[in-house]
């Protein structure tokens, strides 16, 4: 499993469930469009930080993005 495509897996589900575009996370994000793009694709390692900020962007836990499809939701 490539943590990289399922973080970027997640992000897109996470960005489309609350109808948001690539420029919107961005600007929540303080990065270019072409980064959450590019993090969408797999194509990026993000640091923690940006995982933190990609969170906070789309109003989800941070672990949330770590899980692979298949995994139970946590209870909120």
């Amino acid at each position: 499993m490539d943590v990289r495509r399922v973080i970027g897996a997640n992000v897109r589900r996470f960005r489309l469930d609350a109808d948001l575009s690539q420029e919107q996370v961005a600007e929540r994000m303080g990065v270019d469009r072409a980064y959450v793009s590019g993090l969408e694709l797999g194509q990026r390692n993000p640091t923690a930080i940006t995982l933190w900020r990609a969170a906070e962007a789309l109003g989800v836990e941070v672990h949330r993005l770590l899980m692979a499809s298949g995994e139970p939701p946590s209870e909120q």
